[in-house]
C-alpha cells in the first residue's frame, strides 16, 4: 500500500513498525510530494507542500527529536 500525507497518524500509529521504517516511509511521502510538483505549479500548491513537509517534520521529531529538528531548521532557511 502506498501511503500519502492524509496517512500520518496512521503510520504513527503502526505498533509493528519500528522508528526507523515510519520515519523512511515519511520521507518517502515527502520525497514524492516534491518531486509531483513542477514548473508548471501554482504558489498556492507550493506553499501546500511546504505546509505539509512541515508536518512530516514534525512528526519525524516525535520519533527522532534530532533529525525532526535538523529537517525544520533547514525548512526555514530557505
Amino acid at each position: 500500500m502506498e501511503y500519502t500525507v492524509n496517512d500520518l497518524e496512521k503510520i504513527m500509529g503502526f505498533t509493528s513498525w519500528d522508528a526507523k521504517k515510519k520515519i523512511d516511509e515519511l520521507l518517502r511521502i515527502d520525497c514524492t510530494m516534491y518531486t509531483t510538483l513542477g514548473c508548471d505549479s501554482t504558489e498556492k500548491e507550493k506553499a501546500q507542500v511546504k505546509s505539509r513537509s512541515r508536518k512530516i517534520y514534525n512528526h519525524i521529531k516525535k520519533l527522532d527529536h534530532r533529525m525532526g529538528e535538523e529537517f525544520l531548521i533547514a525548512m526555514d532557511k530557505r
